[in-house]
């Protein structure tokens, strides 16, 4: 009874098993042929990634997230390499752009002249004895960071012994701070590449509740700025000066007391912080009259007071004399 069934089961796997399965891989090497990208989509993704690290050399991604569209380059859809050197990358909202190698020679008689004496001669924060310098190593920062710095003209710094580095007139131009930028983003390549935000797309009232959510407690919801602990302060942003770029970087850079806003603020989310900046707070609008520094209700109610209680007190004395 027992052969007869086991021979049954042998039967059954010969006849209908064993061309079902060769009929099955068959199908799927047709649909592989008809269909190749299906079944290579992962293979070139991960070969694309890999020419795309190769193709920009070595970068330093200390501190930049690996959430989407937060400003890694290697997760961007506008990745641009050239002979070993990371040149542009971002997306629609933010593009960032690294200075070209031609500005290194001009960058590095610069830093020597201007920013050596505190940082070292290689921009590393140790002086040729050994010993560490006043300013910190520069190495590794990005572009973004020493831009930032530079066209803010908090450095050069003019009195190294203060607590915080004051935004005044650059002494650098433009061109000459991203020179410096890109000689020492030339010895520890880095990002995050120098902002440029397309304000066309923004969505200003998401800028605003963002800059509410985050900003704001520093900063004040008007961006006039504030003390804070130890005698630093955060920067007023009613100031015409502070350029949509220069927002951009230090919300990616962290400069001083700022936190750095790496992975929790994607590329989309700070264009409408930086338009927000840019075109209310920096042009703010008072339709009921006076702004009064735009402190809020107690100081408009203590104005109301002055001026309303006051006025109809005199009138009500005015009145009396005459009669």
């Amino acid at each position: 009874m027992s052969s007869s069934r086991t021979q049954a089961r042998r039967t059954f796997r010969t006849k209908y098993l064993l061309p079902g399965g060769l009929l099955g891989i068959a199908a799927l090497g047709t649909l592989a042929l008809v269909f190749p990208g299906t079944a290579q989509a992962s293979t070139t993704k991960a070969q694309n990634v890999t020419a795309s690290v190769k193709a920009c050399g070595s970068v330093n991604l200390k501190g930049v997230s690996n959430v989407y569209n937060t400003g890694n380059p290697f997760d961007s859809t506008k990745l641009v390499c050239f002979d070993g050197m990371l040149i542009r990358y971002g997306d629609s909202a933010i593009t960032y752009t690294n200075p070209p190698k031609s500005y290194v020679a001009a960058g590095k008689l610069l830093f020597d002249q201007t920013c050596s004496s505190c940082h070292g001669s290689k921009a590393n924060g140790v002086s040729p004895s050994g010993q560490a310098t006043i300013g910190p190593n520069l190495q590794g920062v990005g572009a973004a960071t020493v831009d930032f710095w530079i066209t803010t003209g908090r450095m050069p710094d003019s009195d190294v012994r203060a607590v915080e580095a004051e935004r005044k007139p650059p002494r650098l131009t433009d061109t000459q701070a991203l020179q410096v930028a890109a000689y020492i983003n030339s010895l520890d390549p880095a990002v995050p590449a120098v902002p440029t935000p397309n304000l066309k797309g923004a969505d200003v009232a998401v800028g605003a509740d963002l800059f509410s959510l985050n900003c704001a407690a520093c900063h004040t919801i008007t961006g006039a700025g504030d003390a804070l602990a130890f005698g630093t302060n955060a920067p007023s942003l009613q100031d015409k000066q502070v350029t949509a770029q220069q927002v951009a970087e230090a919300l990616r850079i962290g400069p001083s007391n700022m936190p750095r806003f790496s992975g929790n603020l994607t590329d989309n989310q700070v264009r409408d912080v930086v338009a927000y900046v840019t075109e209310k707070i920096q042009h703010a609008a008072n339709p009921g009259g006076a702004g009064l520094g735009g402190v809020g209700p107690v100081a408009e109610g203590f104005i109301a007071l002055l001026l309303g209680v006051g006025g109809l007190a005199l009138i009500c004395f005015w009145i009396g004399e005459r009669s």
